[in-house]
């Protein structure tokens, strides 16, 4: 058996062991940062806008309300019938 080559071995190991210990000090200190860009913060602001946007369009709902109470609201048979025909087509 050779006692310079186990030396040998053994300060190769014991150097890989020292840079990993050092490599580890060093990567301690880097921290991770999350940048967010503009069309990013442009999307969370409007996705807050149509949050708090209403659904409901109360002038329109209002308006069309006052003319069924007044008996004065008018529904085409053939408008109807036609965005009858879109919403079922676009389901299937």
């Amino acid at each position: 058996m050779r006692i310079e080559a186990y030396n040998q071995v053994a300060q190769i190991y014991g150097t890989n062991k020292t840079n990993r210990t050092q490599a580890t000090k060093q990567t301690a200190n880097v921290s991770d940062k999350v940048q967010i860009s503009q069309m990013g913060k442009d999307f969370q602001v409007a996705k807050k806008a149509v949050a708090e946007a209403s659904d409901i369009r109360a002038d329109k709902v209002a308006d069309i309300k006052a003319k069924i109470d007044a008996g004065t609201y008018q529904v085409s048979a053939d408008d109807f019938a036609s965005k009858l025909l879109e919403k079922f087509a676009s389901v299937y």
